[in-house]
């Protein structure tokens, strides 16, 4: 058996993910190309995020996943990142968007702090906002589309961040709470690693949420800029989940529990939302 030596296991998955991927919305016709992109985005985040691999041997890894989108490496050990190439080309999609997200997991592999929410901001825009803007191109759908995407997609981003912010940091030593908020607040990353949030804490993740949902009233704005009606549904759906979790997250401790939406409040989000754009 020939083993991989390019990808690695996260145990993550799509029922870990806080949108719908390549859901029942989309167009059947595009959803092979969606589970594409998101296999070869699973792949490259799973590299990131092992904490067994040395940053060396990230990067080294991440680096043959973008020469093989740029057609200067064949081995199969990146399979992946030739399928969303010729899936990319196949739908005339810019491969930047695959390369911006390489760019960001390589900074994961060495950046452990953020200076501040610009900073944390930047990250997100490589991270998280090409996967809608990928979605966009997708669909034909205008750039114009683009600033209320990254709004989304940025938020999205945050909010998972504040989900997983004692796992990141106890797994990989790794914190995407802004640096200068955490000074004023009088609060240090080993407050991370208690059994509840501190104070300090608790204003730094509500200031996060404060900057979260000033990007969320941008983003709603997104379903109803989309000539796609599959795509403004299932936008409008993941706006709901995302405006549930920022809600959840300033009454509950994602320190002492992951807070995340039930099976039932992930339904009925997606059921509402999706149902605005029916007709």
């Amino acid at each position: 058996m020939t083993v991989n030596t390019a990808e690695t296991a996260s145990g993550k998955g799509a029922a870990d993910e806080n949108f719908p991927v390549g859901s029942f919305l989309l167009p059947r016709r595009l959803r092979p190309h969606v589970a594409i992109f998101y296999a070869y985005a699973r792949a490259i985040d799973d590299v990131a995020d092992n904490p067994d691999l040395a940053p060396e041997e990230k990067i080294r890894r991440l680096d043959g996943f973008d020469a093989a989108l740029l057609g200067q490496n064949d081995h199969p050990d990146f399979v992946k990142a030739h399928q969303v190439r010729d899936s990319f080309a196949e739908k005339d999609i810019p491969i930047q968007h695959c390369r911006d997200l390489i760019s960001a997991f390589k900074q994961d592999a060495t950046k452990l702090r953020y200076r501040d929410w610009d900073d944390l901001i930047d990250y997100c825009e490589r991270s998280a906002a090409p996967v809608g803007r990928y979605l966009l191109d997708l669909h034909g759908e205008s750039r114009d589309g683009y600033p209320a995407n990254d709004a989304l997609c940025n938020a999205l981003q945050v909010i998972n961040h504040l989900q997983d912010c004692q796992d990141d940091f106890r797994a990989l030593d790794r914190v995407y709470l802004p640096g200068n908020w955490m000074a004023d607040a009088g609060v240090t990353v080993e407050d991370l690693d208690g059994s509840t949030a501190s104070p300090g804490l608790r204003r730094v993740l509500d200031r996060c949420l404060d900057g979260t949902e000033a990007l969320m009233d941008q983003a709603r704005t997104l379903p109803g800029q989309l000539k796609s009606r599959h795509l403004a549904m299932e936008s409008a759906a993941i706006v709901r989940i995302a405006d549930l979790l920022v809600k959840h997250l300033r009454n509950r401790d994602p320190v002492a529990t992951r807070v995340e939406l039930t099976k039932p409040e992930f339904a009925w989000c997606f059921i509402r939302g999706a149902a605005r754009h029916l007709i």
